[in-house]
Order: C-alpha cells, then structure tokens, then sequence
C-alpha cells in the first residue's frame, strides 16, 4: 500500500479581491505548519501546474473561491469527481483550469493521480481588482484551514 501523500493546493488571484482566497489558505497553513507527508502549493491560476504539483499524492485537497450569489464566505466542500471537466479545445493555456486539471491528470497520470479529491469553495464577496479579502472570506479562510487541518487528521489516523 502506498504510504499517504497529501496535497493541499490554494487557486486564485490575489490580485482580485475574494479570488485570493486559496493563496491565503495556503498561506495560513504554511505559518502554523503542517505534517511531513503534507505538500502545501500556492497554485494561483495555473492549472497545467496544479496537475502537475498533484501527480504522485494519494490525497488532494483544492481551495477557491466561488462566484459570488448572494451568501459570501459560504463554504462548499464537493467532491473532486462532481467538478472535474474536460478542457476545451484551446491553445491558451489560461484556459486550462484545476477542473480541467482532475479531469486531465486521472487521465494522464492514473494510478500515480490522488484517489481522493475534496474541493474547498467559498462564495466570494468581490472578484473585482483590488488587493485583500473581505471580512466574510476573512472568517471563511479561518474555518476552512480549520476543516483542512480536521481532514488531514482524520486521514492519517485512518
């Protein structure tokens, strides 16, 4: 049996508001630490490299922000599965995104690709340009690295 490799990888654009939010997930794990067999990746708007950083875990934890509908700072934790899509036909990479990534990276990578995949969203405020988050997403980062660090425990002791 494969010994247990987590990855945790936070998507967005600081540069526009709420959509910050995985950067600064990300950002509070790396300061209170993490378990060895735990990879932490900033993986901003690249989704080339978020299949990338994800090949070989076990486990793959993905933090977002979600279009803003009326409830900010919501979390939705969703099953890899249910979002995972296949990229369109594009020559710009900036069209390649984590969804296009789980879809891509299972098929690609198979076994060497994480078996269990959670996605983090939380509903932003904004996604207008402009630097920090809002006070709701402020909260909400604060109880999603709270649910990240409760699912990586309950992993390593299963």
């Amino acid at each position: 049996m494969k010994p247990l490799d987590i990855v945790v990888i936070g998507c967005g654009n600081p540069n526009r508001s709420d959509d910050g939010v995985g950067p600064h997930v990300v950002r509070l794990l790396r300061e209170k630490g993490v378990p060895d067999n735990v990879r932490v990746f900033d993986g901003g708007t690249d989704g080339m490299g978020i299949m990338y950083s994800a090949r070989g875990a076990t486990h793959l934890i993905i933090v977002d922000a979600r279009i803003p509908e009326g409830s900010p700072g919501a979390i939705y934790e969703v099953p890899g599965e249910v979002l995972e899509a296949p990229p369109k036909q594009s020559l710009n990479l900036h069209d390649f995104r984590w969804d296009n990534a789980l879809y891509a990276g299972k098929r690609i990578y198979g076994d060497d690709f994480p078996k269990s995949i959670s996605v983090l969203l939380i509903e932003a405020a904004s996604l207008e340009l402009g630097l920090g988050l809002s006070e709701e997403v402020t909260v909400a980062a604060d109880l999603a690295e709270s649910r990240i660090r409760d699912t990586i425990t309950e992993w390593l002791a299963a």
